[in-house]
């Protein structure tokens, strides 16, 4: 009963979790609106938006939109990328991904009657998977328990054989057994009690109680992960955080704000602020509206409905209406859009025509990477707006400008366009504009900058105090790469290429897998870096020995959270294919987060080692002072209910047996790891998973602080009627209240193990519940409990000397964990 209630909330929890790692929000339109739902809301007849990077979550019909690749290979292994079209396959399949494109599809079915949904019904899932540790735990509870039954065996032989050759007196002095003369009934009776000593014997020395603390850890930290933004969708991940010792990770969403804004603009060979665009002549200025303004607002077809725009083209547009004071609906109504290409991530440029319906002037509009655009112009706006022909040293100029731009960590979008009214005319129905984009007119570049989340330094510095390595992978240049590097502490500002610690990919030879691999253990930051350059680096880190934690957010970096020991996931900008090939989704997208799954991890880890710490003393205790009594021939015969027989029992009864281990037993779990890990866990280093999980200082401790017990506890049992006058009833009382008392300050020893006993100890309401009602049921059992738990009362005398022996446990713990140990090892 004890077991089952004690296991049902951290069901309940992994049972939460689990179904929230499914959860995620679609975009749809009802009643000609559009708004935003859970997945699980979705109804046959809805509208849904799908763009790039989103998962499909029911089945539905092409309505309108750009073609869309789609990845399929949830549904048929043999098929991944296919295009959904309005014409030749407009069939949308449930838990697919979208590659690429935007469109809106009609929901025709949901849940079970989807084909994704048909497919999970076939199967089952475990909930309740086995952690590593939880194996490594199960393991050792074997083997204690096998030492537990040996010696509950050996007890059990050594009373057979003392009861058989008369050995076992009664209360009146007489043997309990004598051959030929005792009936099988007193026999039976006999046996009976003697083997409710070994059973005691046994059921003190399983620490059952370790596996129990696991499930409660596990659940209690998961639970409050998921309230501190971070979602755990695979169990064994918090103790691969709690054993990593590399984080990869790029700038986009976890280093910085969740927005970008436009820091700088160059224009006609000089850097301007964000904020000075009043300097910009008026012709230059409405071809800047146009080209910033009439990207992709609009489905091609002509539909009302706004399909999704890139983060960048968002960026821009904010910018030019509030600092360019643009009239954003006047300017669409100017011009006729055609053709237009959506820029995201992937691409360095796109293109758009559009035709100006008060001049009837028909332009092409080019924006992307600098150098690319650069390189297709062969003229260029000066500042006065005069169209002027790109000469060397302008180009160089103009180089020079987006390198500075670079280095204090900007993302450059450059802007161009060319004059086609006279080669086309009317013709805009089979007009291509990409063949034409050769001779444009450069008009200037944006520099863009995610800004740093304030807290950001400081949680990069702890995990570089924690013994954990941060590398950047990203795909910006290296001049950027290094400046966003500095400035979030990943490297020092005296780092430059030659250090070996800053890498561009570019520059890497031909056989750039075989050189990552080999040079990821002193890469820092990798510029211009793809995500299979992020996986091979992965891919190194762990041949090399390291524990990898990885960041991702798209459709690529999938595969590399796979890789990872722990793949975290972004909940904001992740798409969906990334959050479930994740272990942890970040949800508020912060390495703040990040971090603290990092100490949640270790904090997990260390509390676990710390009850087992706790269970192992108390076991060992119990275990010598069982077998030494009950194999004792010395004491008298005493009145036991469970075990009455003149010698061979334990001090104390069946019931207080399963109280010490189960009541107090659990109560001490609660009291030891349903608390946030302490600070003080960055200052060790990550947790090595070949060691074992039982160290050795860990058994100096167990042992150093399960002798003290033993030795109290068997002087009483000896010679506590001799010596002390004690009754018999009241010596078996003592050794159990100070039994429990004694585990009561084993557990402040463990707390004070973990750093400053005394820091915040007015915050702990949970530790310091678990003590009182510790307290509280201990002296209930005592005093008022008799007959149940097989006690006696006590006096105030006798309990201030209970008080005093088990008080000494607590300097006792710190004399043991002052003596020197020939090996070094970490809790």
């Amino acid at each position: 009963m004890v077991t089952a209630t004690s296991n049902l909330w951290p069901r309940r929890q992994f049972f939460k979790l689990w179904k929230a790692r499914d959860k995620f929000s679609v975009s749809v339109i009802r009643n000609g609106q559009q708004m935003s739902i859970s997945v699980f809301e979705a109804v046959v007849g809805d509208i849904i938006c799908l763009k790039t990077g989103d998962q499909v979550p029911a089945d539905g019909l092409f309505i309108d939109g750009n073609p869309l690749q789609v990845n399929e290979s949830c549904i048929a292994a043999w098929r991944e990328s296919v295009e959904i079209n309005k014409s030749c396959n407009p069939f949308f399949l449930s838990g697919t991904k979208v590659i690429n494109g935007s469109a809106r599809m009609l929901v025709t079915a949901v849940g079970i009657n989807t084909e994704w949904g048909k497919m999970l019904s076939s199967k089952s899932y475990d909930i309740e998977e086995r952690t590593p540790l939880q194996r490594k735990l199960r393991e050792l509870t074997i083997q204690i328990a096998k030492v537990g039954l040996m010696v509950a065996s050996l007890v059990l032989v050594v009373l057979l054989v003392r009861y058989f050759v008369g050995n076992m007196r009664n209360e009146d002095g007489k043997s309990d057994f004598t051959a030929g003369k005792t009936n099988i009934h007193e026999v039976c009776n006999d046996l009976i009690g003697i083997l409710a000593t070994p059973v005691a014997i046994a059921a003190t020395a399983i620490p059952e109680g370790l596996l129990l603390a696991v499930m409660i850890t596990i659940a209690y930290s998961t639970n409050r992960m998921a309230s501190q933004k971070a979602l755990v969708r695979n169990l064994s991940a918090c103790e691969a955080v709690g054993s990593a010792d590399v984080i990869c990770t790029d700038e986009r969403g976890s280093l910085t704000l969740n927005h970008l804004i436009v820091s700088e603009f160059c224009f006609g060979n000089k850097l301007l602020n964000a904020g000075t665009s009043s300097t910009i002549p008026r012709n230059v200025l409405g071809l800047l509206r146009e080209g910033m303004l009439l990207r992709s607002t609009k489905a091609s077809s002509g539909s009302p409905i706004e399909l999704f725009e890139s983060q960048v083209h968002s960026t821009i547009q904010a910018w030019s209406v509030q600092d360019m004071d643009v009239n954003v609906e006047q300017v669409r109504a100017n011009c006729a859009v055609h053709s237009p290409e959506i820029f995201n991530s992937e691409n360095t440029q796109s293109s758009i025509w559009i035709k100006n319906n008060t001049s009837d002037s028909i332009h092409v509009h080019q924006k992307g990477q600098p150098e690319i655009i650069l390189a297709m112009c062969s003229q260029y706006y000066d500042e006065d707006g005069i169209v002027k022909h790109m000469s060397i040293d302008a180009k160089k100029s103009l180089e020079q400008i987006f390198q500075e731009m670079q280095s204090k960590g900007l993302r450059c979008v450059a802007f161009a366009h060319k004059d086609v009214s006279e080669e086309h005319g009317d013709d805009a129905i089979n007009f291509d504009p990409k063949p034409k984009a050769e001779n444009s007119a450069f008009i200037g570049c944006l520099g863009l900058k995610c800004p740093c989340r304030p807290e950001v330094q400081k949680a990069v510095m702890d995990c570089r105090e924690a013994e954990v390595d941060i590398k950047l992978v990203t795909r910006n240049d290296l001049p950027t790469a290094r400046a966003i590097a500095i400035e979030y502490g990943i490297i020092d500002p005296t780092q430059d290429e030659t250090t070996g610690e800053l890498v561009d990919r570019q520059s890497l030879q031909s056989n750039a897998e075989t050189e990552i691999k080999e040079k990821c253990g002193t890469i820092r930051v990798m510029a211009r870096a793809s995500t299979l350059d992020k996986l091979h680096m992965v891919q190194g880190l762990k041949q090399r020995g390291h524990v990898v934690a990885v960041t991702g957010h798209s459709i690529g970096d999938a595969t590399v959270l796979r890789e990872a020991d722990a793949g975290l996931s972004l909940g904001i900008q992740g798409t969906s294919q990334a959050k479930e090939n994740s272990d942890i989704i970040i949800l508020d997208d912060n390495f703040v987060s990040v971090a603290r799954v990092l100490r949640w991890g270790r904090g997990m880890y260390h509390k676990i080692q710390m009850y087992a710490q706790f269970q192992l003393s108390v076991s060992i205790a119990c275990l010598v002072i069982d077998f030494v009594t009950a194999v004792s021939a010395k004491e008298p015969p005493t009145i036991n209910i469970v075990a009455a027989i003149s010698s061979g029992k334990v001090p104390y009864a069946a019931f207080q047996v399963l109280w010490v281990k189960l009541i107090v037993g659990a109560l001490a779990a609660l009291a030891i790891t349903i608390e946030e890990p302490p600070e003080e866990l960055r200052q060790l280093p990550p947790v090595n998973r070949e060691q074992p999980f039982i160290t050795s200082i860990m058994w100096k401790n167990i042992v150093g602080q399960a002798v003290y017990p033993i030795i109290v506890l068997l002087t009483i049992q000896f010679k506590g009627q001799s010596t002390f006058n004690l009754d018999a009833k009241i010596k078996d009382t003592m050794i159990f209240n100070i039994l429990v008392l004694w585990e009561l300050f084993v557990i402040f020893n463990t707390k004070r193990v973990e750093g400053n006993f005394f820091k915040g100890i007015h915050k702990r309401k949970m530790f310091w519940g678990v003590i009182l009602a510790i307290i509280l049921l201990q002296v209930l059992i005592v005093e008022l409990l008799k007959e149940l738990a097989d006690t006696k009362q006590l006096s105030w005398k006798q309990w201030i000397i209970c008080i005093g022996i088990a008080v000494l446990a607590w300097p006792m713990g710190w004399l043991v964990e002052r003596i020197k140990y020939p090996f070094s090892s970490h809790l």
